[in-house]
């Protein structure tokens, strides 16, 4: 007789509601997460799974079946964002200016309810999971970091999953192919001259310049560009001799990623040149796309989602989106399955009033411990 891991979730529902609001009460930044490690380390020590703490505030924990069988990896990324919360329900954030505006209080709740639902059934348990807890993943990516730490050792597949808004709550999402785009974080300065503001042309104005610059780079075709931010200047009646300005490149597989830079770089030169000024370009090359590029196991994850919660809440997600997530190092070092849970909110990821329902802890703990019990049987 299979085991119903919807049904298992179900009865957790009212200990995982208060998992999952007491990390929404408490969310923490990147490489800060001390408070959530602490209390991931609580929550592994009750369903008596085994642990260990890496890059200060990561977790890796491990649990053995009793069966023969694969090993697998779920994970969970552990960060927020800086954000203040505008949702008013009764475990807001209690942490100004900190939110888990993109769900990762639910990813860490389901990720832990599978661990609950395969720790009661470890003697039926083939091979052994992996549960990955994340920081970082907001920020400058701690997938990369957390492999080099020894995450994906004994380890043949990973899997993971993202809230999803779009999807109503209890419904999953399934991509084939590319899923997440490759990323690069720029900064760009422009060097300038500065001078009077009456004499402009005894100066170099880089606030021009960079004005000229923007509008092109937004225009390359191949992927999508972002200008999150830009400062010049030190006063009103002073053209700007400097100028900086930052944000995000995203395209669709790391190849597009080098050529669409190569064209970023070209342009902010070839302006730069026209005016006389002088441009220095970086990049930070962050995450390298998701690809579900394993069918077997894409799948596997379909049809285990099935199983699980019957086909008509089981969606194939057409396109690839230009959202940017480091999981992508876990699937290249080995291999693995990126997926989506329904949130059923009406706002989107990031934003200060975004709340998933609570069918999706339950759904993405069933879902979680299905997929891996399935993996780690096949031959």
């Amino acid at each position: 007789m299979k085991t119903d891991f919807y049904a298992e979730a179900k009865e957790l529902a009212p200990k995982l509601a208060l998992i999952r609001e007491t990390f929404h009460r408490t969310p923490e930044l990147g490489n800060r997460e001390f408070n959530t490690a602490k209390l991931i380390e609580k929550y592994l020590d009750e369903i008596g799974i085994s642990h260990r703490r890496v890059l200060d505030t990561g977790i890796i924990a491990r649990i053995d079946g009793a069966l023969p069988g694969k090993n697998s990896a779920l994970r969970s990324d552990i960060d927020a964002l800086p954000i203040n919360e505008a949702t008013g329900v009764s475990f807001v954030s209690q942490n100004s200016g900190c939110m888990h505006a993109c769900g990762h209080d639910v990813h860490m709740t389901g990720v832990l309810g599978a661990a609950m639902i395969l720790k009661a059934h470890q003697k039926d348990l083939h091979g052994s999971v992996t549960f990955l807890f994340q920081p970082d993943e907001e920020g400058d990516g701690g997938a990369d970091r957390m492999i080099k730490a020894g995450a994906l050792e004994n380890v043949d597949a990973v899997f993971g999953a993202h809230v999803d808004p779009m999807l109503p709550a209890g419904h999953v999402g399934v991509k084939y192919g590319n899923f997440y785009a490759a990323s690069a974080m720029f900064k760009i300065v422009v060097i300038g001259k500065s001078a009077h503001g009456a004499q402009r042309d005894k100066g170099i104005d880089a606030i021009e310049v960079s004005a000229h610059i923007i509008p092109e780079i937004l225009k390359i075709p191949g992927g999508v560009v972002s200008v999150g931010t830009l400062n010049a200047g030190t006063a009103g009646n002073i053209l700007a001799g400097r100028s900086e300005f930052r944000g995000i490149i995203r395209t669709y597989g790391t190849d597009e990623r080098a050529e669409m830079c190569r064209k970023f770089e070209e342009i902010c030169n070839k302006i730069s040149k026209s005016f006389g000024a002088k441009c220095e370009c970086n990049f930070i090359f962050s995450c390298p796309g998701v690809v579900n590029d394993n069918e077997k196991l894409t799948s596997l994850v379909e049809n285990t989602a099935r199983e699980t919660l019957g086909s008509e809440r089981v969606h194939i997600i057409e396109k690839p989106l230009f959202i940017s997530e480091d999981f992508g190092f876990y699937i290249m070092a080995r291999t693995g399955n990126f997926y989506h849970i329904g949130a059923g909110c009406e706002y989107p990821l990031h934003s200060d009033k975004f709340l998933p329902q609570p069918d999706a802890f339950i759904t993405a703990s069933a879902v979680h411990a299905a997929v891996v019990q399935n993996f780690n049987s096949q031959d």
